[in-house]
């Protein structure tokens, strides 16, 4: 009797915990994953984009490293966007330090850094708004790439699927392979996430670089030509997974 008052006890304390106890706890693989911001600046029209750039670069920039990202690079959109846009692409090791990086007033280097900035009247804001995505990084590529030498070109690809299960199958393609036939073609990856809060869910998002246009035009051919990949992509289990694909052309700032 006493074993099963036991029993009944722990099954019920077991109950009323809550469930990040067990369920929501990262995993080392999810852990080992980075995490990937992608922020868009519109700039209000006659604003300085390179005071606006200045802030990033100098003030925001430093401020989140210090707090663990571990990669800040900004981009302009290719072509004459009306309104311009700068990208900022920022990645983190894991969730805890993308939190600890929200909270940029715990930073005094930041505080003092951005006094000017944050001072300014609203007839003088840079920016009408930014938006922001989170990427989760793929496990075929985890960790962020290096642009090669050179790039001058860099192209922001997302993938729609028309069911979180299609994007889920398109993940385990690239997963399986395509990442693989990428680097054997020259489509030199930055990264690959999966969307997890921003717009066009459920997706994926990608960078590539190039040197430049000629380049980047010459790879695509050859990928889509390579046998590896006309195999691949004929395989059942990979039917169906892109229902739309939208691009952005950047370059360094």
């Amino acid at each position: 009797m006493k074993r099963r008052k036991f029993l009944y006890s722990t099954m019920a304390a077991g109950a009323a915990l809550p469930l990040t106890s067990f369920a929501n706890q990262p995993t080392q693989e999810t852990k080992e994953k980075e995490l990937y911001e992608i922020r868009t600046y519109e700039m209000k029209f006659g604003a300085s984009q390179q005071v606006l750039q200045s802030y990033l670069s100098d003030v925001l920039a430093p401020s989140l490293m210090r707090m663990g990202a571990t990669t800040f690079k900004l981009y302009g959109e290719l072509g004459n966007s009306a309104p311009t846009k700068i990208y900022a692409l920022i990645s983190y090791p894991n969730s805890e330090v993308y939190l600890k990086a929200q909270n940029l007033n715990n930073d005094g280097k930041y505080v003092t850094a951005a006094a000017k900035y944050n001072a300014l009247p609203p007839e003088k804001t840079l920016y009408n708004r930014f938006s922001s995505s989170l990427l989760l990084a793929f496990d075929g590529m985890p960790k962020m790439m290096e642009p090669i030498d050179g790039a001058s070109l860099f192209e922001l690809r997302t993938y729609e699927g028309y069911s979180e299960d299609a994007v889920r199958r398109k993940i385990k393609m690239f997963n399986d392979g395509e990442i693989d036939i990428f680097l054997k073609t020259g489509l030199h990856p930055v990264f690959f996430g999966e969307m997890i809060v921003g717009p066009y869910r459920p997706c994926l998002t990608y960078m590539l670089n190039f040197k430049d246009m000629d380049e980047h035009d010459a790879n695509w051919k050859r990928f889509s030509s390579n046998s590896d990949w006309e195999s691949m992509k004929t395989k059942e289990e990979y039917a169906n997974t892109v229902s739309n694909i939208r691009k952005i052309f950047l370059s360094p700032l």
